[in-house]
């Protein structure tokens, strides 16, 4: 009985494995198969991303090259606007230039037909701002045409032996006429230049005199600016002549000065006043009216009486009034 329960559990285990591996083998199918789709669909997958991949990129580079045709067109568009508006600019310089030549030429001609053929003639006015105010290039551009007008060329196929002779002759005694204006020119310009030194050097001489008379600095006025000014107030524009006392007397005194000149304005108001009074007799003295001149008619009893009497008042009345004064200003 033993030996038979031996013999059927290894039976049993035997079965298991071979039922397990089955069945294992049959699940690694199952996930082989499961793996093959799934890559299979992956692929699929990719093979679509890429394919969209490249259609966006090729559409890409579509719009790179219609943008790029785009800009070169417009560059072309503006790079001949340019060169349309440089030459519409270029033309409209050369009519300018050549109706100038034409104004100067006509000036040119103007003043030979002016000029009395010895070119001592009077010419045309010249306006001396313009003439300042002309570029180097433009007087140089004015000397070339009055060249062209006053210069003829020559014929020299025409000429023979003796007219060239006659030709050079004359060309030569221009030149020396020339040159000799050309010499006196600058001898005159040397003169000049003397002649205004001169006259400085008596300008300074006449300056130093000047300066010398206002008691400042021989050479005050002959600088390149004129002598400073001192001045006691940066307001006014005048020199300070006051001497050291006067200026020193400003500070000195203080409030007895303000009250001297106050008391003197009293004193001048209460002389007025005086003035303006109404004069009244005076009373008599020693049995004389004061103030009676020769010749004068008596003055009868009465009214001698009260006339002296009211003036005696009067007059005690104004020292009283004069002594009250003068106590309010000492107070």
């Amino acid at each position: 009985m033993g030996y038979d329960d031996g013999t059927s559990s290894n039976t049993s285990q035997k079965g298991d494995e071979a039922f397990a591996s089955r069945k294992a083998g049959i699940n690694k199918d199952e996930l082989n198969e499961h793996l093959r789709e799934y890559i299979n669909e992956w692929k699929k997958t990719r093979l679509i991303e890429e394919e969209e991949l490249k259609r966006l990129k090729e559409k890409q580079m579509k719009r790179k090259e219609i943008r790029a045709e785009q800009e070169r067109k417009l560059n072309l568009e503006k790079k001949e606007e340019e060169e349309k508006l440089k030459k519409i600019e270029a033309e409209k310089k050369a009519q300018l230039e050549e109706e100038k030549k034409r104004q100067m030429e006509e000036a040119e001609k103007k003043r030979q037909e002016a000029s009395d053929g010895k070119g001592k003639g009077k010419g045309p006015i010249i306006d001396a701002h313009k003439e300042i105010s002309k570029t180097k290039e433009q007087v140089e551009e004015e000397m070339k045409v009055s060249l062209m007008f006053r210069i003829k060329p020559l014929a020299l196929e025409e000429m023979d032996s003796d007219e060239l002779k006659a030709k050079a002759n004359e060309l030569f005694n221009t030149i020396i006429l020339l040159e000799t204006e050309k010499y006196d020119a600058q001898e005159r310009q040397v003169q000049q230049e003397y002649e205004m030194k001169e006259l400085k050097e008596r300008q300074k001489v006449q300056l130093r005199q000047k300066a010398a008379k206002k008691g400042l600095d021989p050479e005050a006025f002959c600088g390149k600016h004129p002598p400073t000014i001192r001045m006691f107030s940066k307001y006014e524009r005048r020199t300070d002549t006051r001497t050291y006392s006067d200026r020193k007397g400003l500070y000195e005194g203080g409030w007895e000065v303000v009250r001297a000149e106050a008391l003197e304005v009293t004193f001048k108001e209460k002389l007025d006043e005086w003035n303006k009074r109404h004069k009244t007799k005076l009373p008599k003295w020693f049995g004389e009216r004061p103030g009676k001149k020769a010749g004068d008619p008596e003055t009868p009893e009465g009214e001698d009486d009260e006339g002296g009497a009211a003036a005696e008042e009067a007059y005690e009345e104004e020292e009283e009034e004069e002594e009250e004064d003068e106590e309010e200003e000492e107070e």
